[in-house]
């Protein structure tokens, strides 16, 4: 019988350590820790759990170049470095940044064979930000990009939608798919911070626009603008999109303790954002699958997880989404000249 939820993780997660080069980085092994306790606590919610497997370096020339993963693989053998002032590596960040990735794929590989109708990868590094021939923003390899493609050239999907909640830009992942039809890629972000990409005018390009939905928010944003730029012109889009799988980058750096941004999410608005989303995949019939990216205060952290985790099985219904606010209005503009709102 299929599991209901299953959540891959793998030690390696722990392994990787930017303060080796950076005393004070953010991102750190204890916000895989703080989540892997809390969930251990409430008995995992139910989960079933898989070591996620390490990605073969040939999933990863699906997005990024050969010269960029035999730079990182190298640089880590050779003790590690910094990539960028924000981007360091040591001994063990390869392996673990495989077992990310790897995590990532095999998400996708068990929701579409039908062995789960929900998923969570909850590894590190994070990816979003890294680019074919670029590490960046914390990230070596970009998982949830190289999941997707995946998904479309081996696993059978033919259109895959990815949504990304971090409150940073995904840039890595839009320019994966930007001159792309098959991956239709929207993200919610706070708009004028790190990597300064993500404006509502970036469409994408050639035969892909319009495949790419940037929905850049103010500072000080809380759940009611999230939820009515989610429900009212991301969920719409995607619907006439009709993918076959789900796939969400999914940071939790928008909740309001978070360091390194300034919207003010709450926990609960993560899980609101899940069954949102939840519902969405099940009226178009198509597995979802989350895949962690930043947060970074891990007790904010860690309650996110766990009340997205609990929203993804529980049998609450999603709230209507939140009016319809000014930035909606502008964005319904934008998309509503390629789909249907």
């Amino acid at each position: 019988m299929p599991a209901d939820a299953i959540y891959f993780h793998h030690p390696a997660s722990l392994e990787h350590d930017p303060r080796v080069h950076m005393p004070g980085h953010p991102d750190t092994p204890e916000r895989i820790l703080a989540i892997e306790q809390r969930l251990a606590q409430a008995r995992w919610l139910g989960w079933q759990r898989r070591e996620a497997p390490a990605a073969e370096e040939a999933q990863l020339e699906l997005i990024h170049s050969h010269a960029l993963v035999a730079h990182i693989r190298d640089m880590c053998l050779a003790g590690g470095g910094s990539i960028d002032p924000d981007t360091h590596v040591g001994k063990a960040s390869y392996r673990a940044a495989l077992h990310a990735a790897g995590g990532a794929c095999a998400l996708a590989r068990t929701l579409l064979a039908g062995e789960a109708r929900v998923g969570f990868s909850g590894a590190r590094p994070s990816g979003h930000h890294a680019e074919a021939d670029r590490a960046m923003g914390f990230c070596l390899f970009n998982n949830v990009a190289i999941a997707a493609e995946l998904a479309i050239r081996e696993l059978g999907a033919r259109r895959v939608f990815v949504l990304d909640w971090d409150v940073h830009h995904g840039n890595g992942t839009a320019e994966a798919f930007r001159r792309r039809a098959d991956v239709l890629f929207a993200s919610i972000h706070q708009g004028g911070i790190y990597p300064g990409t993500g404006a509502l005018g970036d469409v994408g390009s050639g035969p892909g626009e319009g495949h790419t939905i940037n929905l850049p928010v103010p500072a000080g944003s809380e759940q009611e603008l999230w939820l009515s730029l989610l429900g009212h012109i991301v969920l719409p889009a995607a619907g006439a999109f009709a993918p076959d799988l789900v796939l969400v980058s999914a940071g939790f750096d928008a909740h309001r303790a978070d360091p390194l941004a300034g919207c003010r999410l709450e926990s609960e608005s993560f899980a609101e954002m899940a069954r949102h989303v939840r519902d969405f995949a099940a009226r178009v019939g198509a597995p979802l699958g989350l895949v962690l990216e930043g947060g970074y205060e891990p007790a904010a952290l860690a309650e996110s997880v766990q009340a997205t985790l609990a929203a993804l099985i529980d049998e609450r219904p999603a709230h209507g989404a939140a009016p319809e606010a000014l930035l909606t209005s502008r964005a319904a503009a934008q998309v509503g000249r390629y789909w249907p709102l």
